[in-house]
């Protein structure tokens, strides 16, 4: 690999705390990204070495290495939790690439002084699962985190029962969250904040520093307009995720990524039988992570955004209530965008290039539908096209108990002339459902990473057949709705 650097570390020592990784005992490779390592120039050859597996496992720093846990606090279920930070993740530092500068992270690296009462360490379970719904969520065309390379070991972490640990290796641009802002904020540092705003903006929001980029209140004001291009950024992925019936299940503002990626993959699901109202994670008592709350989820977390960013806003704006004016303005784009894209995605599952009255009705018909006979979602979506692209829907009447509901739904579908080859380009045949993973799991932890090559194979390219592996893209069998997943990893 090329040597790093750590732009991060230029913050200062208020930002994180440096420390070395503390690294897996006999290392074994259980999986890597070769499209990832392919875009960032890394070669096969070195990706196979024992060099390679050795800073997978964080035991050896690469040349150019600042290892560091950064600092950030957060609001958790709603609730204001104070300091958190990187409690089992070190950044090791940046690789320059024909693609962009991008920081490298190890999961499960050992305990940090952020690791509160935890142990720095990940389990095998809720790596893989990690690591296949990262690469997942970018084979879907979804701003995601991604992951490098996956690495186990037979040292013991206690969880519900003592489990195998591992490392992931993450990779994006940036891993700064919200919650980073807010740390600086809630205490009152507002020159850090400043210093953090200005480099995220000098980094990856450059257009915020142009006047004429956004319209009155927020010309002039790049800490405002960051706010607005974040809430734009937030708004399109949140749809993405409606739109393929993706669950993240852990939404705190610690959890929210400031370059809208979907980042923290803990207790997610991806719907089986449609049910908006589906929580998918266990710990999750009141349901404030629901599917069908996630927009809402969102919108408050870039609430929370805006309240941390509000001082540096009132700077430029030079009183109270112009800045609370531009904060506001800043929070629009969600509240457009966010149903806008919506409703394009879901156009462009039913394969309508164009939008014309009554397209909305058609969307929420079908959804209704869908929830009132607990339809796979996947499945229908998938299946449809494929009736679409054929003129035959025989499949997709199969799957409904009311199938005169469905026809006259169809016939309202068909009247618009769907194009079947959008259907399939906008309907994936394979996602990552739980029982996938837990098959892959319980192979992975008797050394068989069979299952997880073949679930990466699928994923990375989900909108193809792939009819060797059709048997991934099937319904869910009845143990799986007995599966329960929590923050617990």
């Amino acid at each position: 690999m090329k040597e790093l650097n750590n732009h991060f570390a230029t913050l200062g020592a208020d930002f994180y705390t440096k420390l070395a990784p503390q690294g897996l005992p006999n290392p074994y490779a259980v999986c890597l990204s070769r499209t990832l390592a392919d875009a960032l120039g890394l070669s096969a050859q070195w990706m196979a070495s024992n060099e390679a597996l050795q800073v997978f496992a964080g035991n050896r720093t690469l040349q150019g290495s600042q290892p560091l846990a950064s600092v950030y606090s957060g609001h958790q279920f709603g609730v204001w939790a104070g300091q958190l930070g990187d409690g089992r993740a070190l950044l090791l530092g940046e690789l320059a690439t024909a693609r962009g500068s991008f920081e490298i992270q190890l999961k499960g690296a050992g305990r940090t002084p952020y690791s509160r009462m935890g142990d720095g360490r990940a389990v095998l379970r809720s790596s893989i699962r990690e690591f296949l719904c990262s690469e997942a969520m970018h084979g879907l065309g979804i701003p995601t985190t991604r992951a490098l390379a996956l690495v186990g070991s037979e040292l013991l972490a206690r969880r519900e029962t003592n489990e195998t640990t591992a490392v992931v290796t993450r990779v994006a641009p940036s891993f700064i969250r919200f919650g980073h802002f807010e740390h600086f904020a809630y205490r009152g540092d507002h020159a850090q904040l400043k210093q953090l705003a200005d480099y995220v903006i000098e980094r990856y929001y450059p257009e915020c520093l142009a006047n004429h980029a956004f319209a009155h209140p927020l010309a002039g004001n790049p800490y405002a307009a960051l706010l607005a291009a974040v809430s734009s950024r937030t708004a399109l992925m949140v749809a993405a995720w409606q739109a393929v019936g993706f669950c993240h299940g852990v939404m705190n503002t610690d959890n929210m990524s400031i370059l809208g990626l979907t980042i923290d993959y803990g207790p997610f699901q991806f719907l089986d039988g449609f049910n908006p109202a589906h929580i998918c994670n266990h710990s999750d008592e009141q349901g404030r992570y629901a599917y069908n709350r996630q927009p809402n989820i969102a919108y408050w977390n870039l609430f929370c955004l805006g309240q941390a960013l509000l001082p540096l806003i009132e700077q430029v704006a030079g009183s109270g209530e112009a800045a609370q004016a531009a904060a506001i303005e800043a929070l629009e784009p969600f509240k457009s965008e966010f149903p806008a894209a919506l409703q394009a995605k879901m156009q462009a599952k039913l394969g309508l290039p164009d939008r014309q009255d009554g397209d909305k009705a058609l969307i929420e018909d079908v959804l209704t539908l869908l929830a009132k006979e607990r339809t796979d979602y996947a499945i229908f979506w998938r299946t449809l096209a494929t009736s679409v692209a054929h003129n035959h829907f025989e499949p997709a009447r199969d799957l409904f108990v009311d199938r005169a509901a469905l026809d006259a739904w169809l016939i309202r579908l068909k009247d618009r002339h769907p194009n079947g080859q959008l259907m399939l380009q906008s309907n994936p045949q394979f996602v990552l459902r739980n029982h996938l993973a837990q098959t892959a799991i319980e192979k992975a932890q008797v050394k068989d990473f069979s299952e997880v090559a073949r679930l990466l194979n699928v994923l990375e390219t989900p909108f193809e057949e792939h009819r060797d592996s059709q048997d991934l893209a099937g319904h869910p069998p009845d143990w799986a709705a007995h599966l329960a997943i929590s923050c617990s990893s």
